[in-house]
Order: structure tokens, then C-alpha cells, then sequence
């Protein structure tokens, strides 16, 4: 559907969709097609083949591109595929220069995967942005950050490593994933693409698994259209319905992430058990007034050390983490119910103890996806836990 608004709340909803041709019917239908007929050899009306091209799959690429002010989005069957695929656009010999705080997987397909065909990478502070700058060399090809970072919420000042990037004719890609485009548009920073796990806010409700790259580069997205197809690695049009159904109650979910999230991470901060508190949206993080500059909102994430007590930290985050009842202890995040994790041996396993010592992922951090229940019960649940020694 062609809509004159730009207010996000609005394009959620309408953008990339129309009525059903057929019935009017108002919700993108699933097309559970793997084939078009066509009128004859090469004369079709614009499908041949669902890995090609899918009508659900299309709607949805065109509303999270419309999210993120892009002109392209294509969607994958989970943020690993959508990260793999461009780094399939690299060949040997070239470099990259990523963040150093990074979701486990991401970090695990640097190193056991794209190392593996000739492509070095370089690991620099993202909150220094001259740091990807001195670590840029002729070969450097791409620029791979997450702001905030996984698990740490590290912020990555966006517009001056663009800046530096453009200079060098560098593209550079922004893990989006944590803020949406709700609280952050890195496209409109000057970033060359944003990429999504869209199994986690923009879904939300933490029944699919997928992902999305979004560009306004036209080379960029005339070569990400030709790897989603050569490598195939799509969302089935059901994901895809599902992922848009999600998007339509981004805006209003986003609002409610945060607003527990700031109560959540400033009663954290105040507990006697807690050691340090990790949110953007506090006056303690390091970067609250890039916080404050380069997002709408800080985000539903909290991450917090505990103190050790009678135990150790692992074993107090252990007991805390066993003893939660609305904060789920599982991986993932984004949905509207509360999810609760340790790093060190969850999600960031993959990152060998030594690097993660340096990063200060710890065997006290704990990680905490705020959902949309009643802020008064996350803190009734995390309190019962944290007093559990």
C-alpha cells in the first residue's frame, strides 16, 4: 500500500501491503506456492520461483525497508543467514573491521567461517570510531558493527565511522537488532545496510526464526539480490506473514520495552547485590549522551553483574537465573515476554574465556530482555531471585 506518511508508527502498519487482488482481504495472504505458471517460455507476471521471488516475502521486505528508510530490504531465514550472505559479497583476500563486542554467532561465523576463504578481520573498541579508522588498509572492504552491543550495550557512534568508511569507500554494515528502527536508523547515520535478526523485536512475540538486510546502495542491493537467490538461504512465506503481523505492533511495543527496561535497569542499580548496572538510558553508562544523540529511546536490554556473596558470581548468577519465574532463562530476546541469560555460557559461548575475560563478558554478567508485563512483577521476580544466595 502507497501511503503519503513517514511517521514509523504509521508505515509499520501499511507500508508494502495491499489488499488482496483477489478478496480485498486486508492481511498479506501466505503465498504457499513454490512455482508460478507462466503464459509461456519467460512470460510471467513478475514470479517464476518462491526462492526468487515470493508475494509474502516481498511485503515484507518492502516494510521493513520502508521502516528503515531504505529502498531495498531482503529478507532471510535468520540473521545468521542474513549476516552470511553478506559476507558472501567479500572474496579472498579482502578485510574486514568489526566491533569487538559481538553476539556469539556473528563472532562465530567471523572466525570458523569466513576466515576459513581468505578474509582477515580486524577487531577495534567500537565505542572509538578513529579506531576503525587506523585499522582500515586497502583490502578493507567492510565495516561490521552492532550498537548496542551484544551482550555489553556498547554504543558505536554511526555517522562518524560512516563518515570514515565513505572516505575510504568502505561499506559499512549496522547490526540494528536492539533498537529497531523505532530508536535508531543507521541508513539515515550514513550507513551502507542495516541487518536484523528479525527473530527478535521486529517479530517480537518469539515464535519465528529470520532476517533482514536493508539498503538504499543500488550496487549493494543488485548484488544482495543476486546471493539471496544463488544461496537460497529464505524465510518460508509463513515466517514471513508472521514477522509481518509482528512489525504492525513494533512501535507500541517498543515503548513499552522501554519504559520497564529504565525501571527495571535504575532499581537494578540501587540493589545491594548488584555490582554494576550496563544500560544506555542510565546517567552511569559511559555513552548516555551518544545515548541520547543518536537514539530515540535506550532499548529494552539491560545487562548487570552481581556481586559475589556466599557464593561466587557464576554461582549467584547460577541460583538467580534458576530462580526467576517471569524472566524465562532461555537465549534469544525481543519478545514480549521477559528473557533472562548468561553470556559467558549461553549465548557468547562460542567466544573463547580469554577474549571474553578482556571484553569483560564475566561469570557475574547477566543479560536481561525486558518485556511488556507489569514492571512491578519483573521487579517483584528479580528481586525473589537476586535474594536467593
Amino acid at each position: 500500500m502507497k501511503t503519503q506518511s513517514k511517521q514509523l508508527e504509521t508505515l509499520a502498519i501499511h507500508a508494502g501491503q495491499m489488499p488482496d487482488p483477489t478478496t480485498g482481504a486486508i492481511s498479506t495472504p501466505i503465498y504457499l506456492t513454490s512455482t508460478y505458471v507462466q503464459d509461456g517460455p519467460g512470460q510471467h507476471k513478475g514470479y517464476e520461483y518462491s526462492r526468487t521471488q515470493n508475494p509474502t516475502r516481498q511485503a515484507l521486505e518492502a516494510n521493513l525497508a520502508a521502516l528503515e528508510g531504505g529502498s531495498t530490504g531482503f529478507a532471510f531465514a535468520s540473521g545468521c543467514a542474513a549476516a552470511t550472505t553478506v559476507l558472501h559479497m567479500l572474496r579472498s583476500g579482502d578485510h574486514i573491521v568489526a566491533g569487538d563486542d559481538l553476539y556469539g554467532g556473528t563472532y562465530r561465523i567471523f572466525e570458523r567461517v569466513i576466515k576459513q576463504f581468505g578474509i582477515d578481520i580486524t577487531y577495534v573498541d567500537p565505542t572509538t570510531p578513529t579506531a576503525f579508522g587506523e585499522a582500515l588498509r586497502p583490502s578493507t572492504k567492510l565495516c561490521w558493527v552492532e550498537t548496542p552491543t551484544n551482550p555489553l550495550l556498547k554504543l558505536c557512534d554511526i555517522a562518524q565511522v560512516a563518515e570514515i568508511c565513505k572516505r575510504k569507500n568502505v561499506w559499512l554494515a549496522v547490526d540494528n537488532t536492539f533498537c529497531t528502527p523505532m530508536l535508531q536508523r543507521p541508513l539515515a547515520l550514513g550507513a551502507t545496510m542495516v541487518v536484523h535478526s528479525t527473530t527478535k523485536y521486529l517479530n517480537g512475540h518469539s515464535d519465528v526464526v529470520g532476517g533482514v538486510v536493508i539498503t538504499s546502495d543500488d550496487e549493494v542491493a543488485e548484488r544482495l539480490g543476486f546471493f539471496q537467490n544463488a544461496i537460497g538461504a529464505v524465510p518460508s512465506p509463513v515466517d514471513c506473514f508472521l514477522v509481518l503481523r509482528g512489525a504492525k505492533t513494533l512501535a507500541v511495543r517498543m515503548e513499552r520495552h522501554v519504559e520497564n527496561a529504565q525501571k527495571v535497569a535504575a532499581w537494578l542499580e540501587a540493589h545491594a547485590a548488584v555490582e554494576r548496572v550496563i544500560y544506555p538510558g542510565l546517567p552511569s553508562h559511559p555513552q548516555h549522551a551518544l545515548c541520547e544523540k543518536q537514539m530515540r529511546a535506550p532499548g529494552g536490554m539491560v545487562a548487570f553483574v552481581v556481586k559475589p556473596g556466599k557464593k561466587s558470581a557464576l554461582e549467584r548468577a547460577r541460583t538467580m537465573l534458576a530462580s526467576t519465574k517471569l524472566f524465562a532463562c532461555a537465549e534469544s530476546l525481543g519478545g514480549v515476554e521477559s528473557l533472562i541469560e548468561h553470556p559467558a555460557i549461553m549465548t557468547h559461548a562460542s567466544i573463547p574465556p580469554a577474549v571474553r575475560q578482556k571484553l569483560g563478558i564475566t561469570d557475574g554478567l547477566i543479560r536481561a530482555s525486558v518485556g511488556i508485563e507489569h514492571v512491578d512483577d519483573l521487579i517483584a521476580d528479580l528481586a525473589a531471585a537476586l535474594d536467593r544466595e
